[in-house]
């Protein structure tokens, strides 16, 4: 199972067993990682998962698509590596990946 570092604002880290298929989201909302608070549940339509992948993840990773891209012109604190956790799934190759948390999703 890949594991999934997270780093919360405040230099708290965590590093959770994700399940392939599963969402880097649900990883942290199965974890009680406060970070992210996933309001909607997953679908792309409140922005309250966003991370900021690690640089050296980015490529492997991905940019943003679609309504993904739109949702994050809403986040507070947006940075050039920012997603939508609830967009990235958890595949073999995340195996180590590391996303920091915002100070706040509001």
């Amino acid at each position: 199972m890949p594991i999934i570092h997270y780093v919360e604002a405040n230099g708290g880290e965590y590093e959770v067993d994700v399940p392939v298929g599963n969402t880097v989201m649900q990883g942290a909302v199965d974890n009680m990682i406060d970070g992210i608070l996933a309001e909607c549940g997953g679908v792309c339509s409140c922005a309250t998962c966003h991370c900021y992948v690690d640089e050296a993840w980015y490529d492997k990773v991905g940019e943003p698509e679609g309504a993904e891209k739109m949702m994050l012109e809403m986040v507070v604190a947006p940075e050039p590596t920012s997603r939508l956790s609830c967009q990235i799934k958890v595949t073999d190759e995340l195996d180590g990946l590391v996303v920091r948390l915002p100070v706040s999703q509001y």
